[in-house]
């Protein structure tokens, strides 16, 4: 994909953090997603984390993480309202895999009493409830970072169409290293290096984020349609740029 139908900067970046990405991005171009994290881990040391759901796709870049650095901060936001079956397999691969920095980040007990005591905001709003859950508590554990990971993907949805390897968003820069990879791609690499599947996609579950939230996807939909079934509603709010969290309730 040309560098420039790429979505390089989002989120009120500066355009020294766009250039910054632009930069990067070209010097990725070609390169594959091992390479691109190595690139990712020399430019910026000790101030690159991982941001991962440990959900149906996340086996494979834990493992390219683990094989380039096992230390690499990994940062699990765990909202309160996940699987039961993410937790296991979230333990299952820390252990498989020796990863020795996993971090696992709640929401704010005093936030929740006040915005959500009952427990039932995502009934009632779920941009709220994301905000409240996983884009508050995400925010401020990657304060002191200025790279994170992600493992989204150009074909998941057309928010994600333009995808750029590298992407200024806020005060901070995002790689992407699976954003050409397809589903099949995805999954070649797991059977080739034997690792476990969340024990949710044998069910149905693709796309897998909190309980109330997640449904089964039928074959021929996108991976992603079991995500907030029947709202207008496609991403959970930290990947939309400063400006989009603030309109999910948070301006961290």
């Amino acid at each position: 994909m040309a560098l420039d139908a790429l979505d390089i900067g989002a989120g009120l970046a500066s355009d020294a953090l766009k250039a910054e990405a632009r930069a990067l991005t070209a010097r990725a171009d070609g390169l594959g997603a091992e390479a691109v994290l190595r690139l990712a881990r020399d430019h910026f040391g000790a101030g690159l984390a991982l941001v991962s759901s440990f959900g149906a796709d996340s086996a494979v870049l834990l493992h390219m993480v683990a094989t380039i650095d096992p230390a690499t901060p990994v940062i699990f936001v765990d909202t309160g309202k996940l699987f039961g079956e993410t937790l296991r397999h979230r333990d299952a691969l820390v252990a498989r895999l020796g990863l020795t920095d996993v971090r696992s980040v709640k929401p704010e007990p005093a936030r929740l009493a006040a915005v959500d005591p009952e427990g039932t905001l995502w009934y009632r709003d779920t941009d709220a409830c994301c905000g409240v859950r996983k884009v508050e508590p995400l925010a401020l554990s990657l304060t002191g970072f200025d790279c994170w990971i992600t493992g989204r993907k150009r074909h998941q949805a057309e928010t994600r169409a333009n995808l750029a390897l590298f992407e200024a968003d806020g005060d901070k820069l995002k790689v992407n290293p699976l954003a050409g990879w397809t589903s099949r791609d995805v999954e070649a690499y797991r059977v080739a290096h034997d690792l476990p599947a969340h024990p949710l996609v044998a069910d149905g579950y693709r796309s897998i984020g909190c309980m109330p939230c997640t449904d089964r996807v039928a074959e021929g939909e996108d991976e992603r349609a079991g995500r907030w079934r029947g709202k207008a509603k496609t991403e959970c709010g930290i990947h939309l740029g400063l400006a989009g969290r603030e309109a999910f309730g948070s301006g961290i």
